[in-house]
């Protein structure tokens, strides 16, 4: 009798140990994967002043990851590790289609519910025309990128233009430097109009810091069509009620002065709106025309 007792303890402590814990709780914090498409230490040092935030309002645990690079994000919501995402509107696509993340949050910036790429080019290049790029070595950001690869690919495609070589400098910043430095001729990046006073706010201004003169020495040649803003994405099965609380807070963070300032720092994000997956399908659509296989990229 005793020995059954003892073995019926063991049994329910294991029992007990195995149970998984809760999703928000401090053991099992709601992860939340940032795009890394700025400099990885200003996401760092605004996204702790969100999740302090989050965590206050809602009772709820949240961890804040920054990885690598775009396919880092889309892989960590099929593997359940990231169970919020905001992501690119290209990348969004890859999740959707492979892993069935949901995007239910849409950024808005100075008003707009979209954003451009843009094609720039050295001063020294001799490129004045989207023509000229022909037999020129040029730089894209990331495959996944849609500002940074995909819209400005499809400019290359409509004319006809193939580069000399084509490299992946993996961020913004990265094909900025490369066009600086002369290591490239051209390169594809975000493109955001300048402010009133016409100080730029494209992806040069990401390397003024370092080289206060790039501005005078790279120059936009052409400018993309309008391309839908960045979701937020759930991955597929996040619980309903904890997507309602996030949502909320959210929204009430963005309304105080220290949330317009974080997402100001992190993505120039001013506000969001509820989005659905249809709202890209213009993307999609884009997609078919340009010929890109999306399973291969997915692989």
């Amino acid at each position: 009798m005793k020995q059954f007792l003892i073995t019926f303890c063991l049994l329910g402590l294991l029992n007990t140990s195995c149970k998984p814990t809760q999703l928000g709780s401090k053991t099992n914090p709601i992860s939340i994967y940032f795009t890394p498409s700025v400099d990885a230490k200003i996401i760092e040092e605004n996204s702790s002043i969100f999740i302090k935030y989050l965590e206050k309002n809602t009772n709820l645990s949240f961890k804040a990851y920054i990885p690598s690079d775009y396919f880092s994000v889309i892989e960590a919501l099929g593997s359940k590790r990231a169970d919020i995402c905001i992501m690119n509107s290209f990348g969004y696509l890859l999740a959707n289609q492979k892993f069935g993340a949901k995007a239910k949050l849409k950024v808005i910036r100075r008003g707009k519910d979209y954003y451009r790429g843009q094609i720039i080019a050295h001063i020294d290049s001799k490129i004045k025309t989207i023509k000229d790029i022909e037999g020129k070595r040029f730089a894209f950001t990331n495959p996944a990128s849609t500002s940074g690869f995909l819209f400005p690919l499809k400019i290359l495609v409509d004319n006809k233009v193939t580069p000399k070589s084509t490299a992946y400098a993996k961020s913004h910043s990265n094909v900025v430097k490369m066009i600086y430095r002369k290591e490239v001729d051209a390169g594809a990046t975000f493109y955001s109009s300048p402010s009133g006073d016409g100080t730029i706010r494209d992806a040069r201004v990401l390397i003024e810091k370092k080289f206060p003169d790039v501005s005078e020495k790279i120059k936009i040649i052409e400018i993309t069509e309008n391309i839908p803003n960045d979701p937020f994405v759930f991955r597929k099965s996040f619980p309903e009620n904890l997507e309602k609380k996030f949502v909320i807070a959210l929204k009430k963070f963005l309304l105080t002065k220290s949330g317009k300032k974080a997402f100001e720092n992190i993505y120039g994000v001013t506000g969001v709106v509820d989005a659905k997956d249809s709202n890209y399908n213009s993307l999609r659509d884009l997609i078919k025309k340009v010929d890109i296989d999306i399973n291969k990229l997915i692989n």
